[in-house]
């Protein structure tokens, strides 16, 4: 899951350098922070956040596929 959010961030963002994902494991969720450069924000932000529901549409159904839950948080 880490892989795939860093893949899409890193398309996203003028600086794909800055990327950093980190995730935190318990046993049924998982949570998958995602920092970017502070002018990047906003691009994975998009209007009206409609970039970061897509993302976390398809976390979901990536987590579904291995039956575990995620959680996606954009840290500032």
């Amino acid at each position: 899951m880490k892989d795939l959010i860093k893949y899409i961030a890193q398309a996203l963002v003028d600086d794909p350098e800055a990327v950093e994902v980190s995730e935190v494991e318990g046993e049924q969720t998982s949570v998958i922070e995602l920092k970017v450069a502070k002018d990047d924000v906003g691009k994975i932000i998009g209007k009206q956040g409609r970039t970061a529901r897509a993302i976390r549409t398809i976390l979901s159904a990536a987590s579904a596929k291995i039956k575990k839950r995620s959680v996606f948080e954009i840290i500032e």
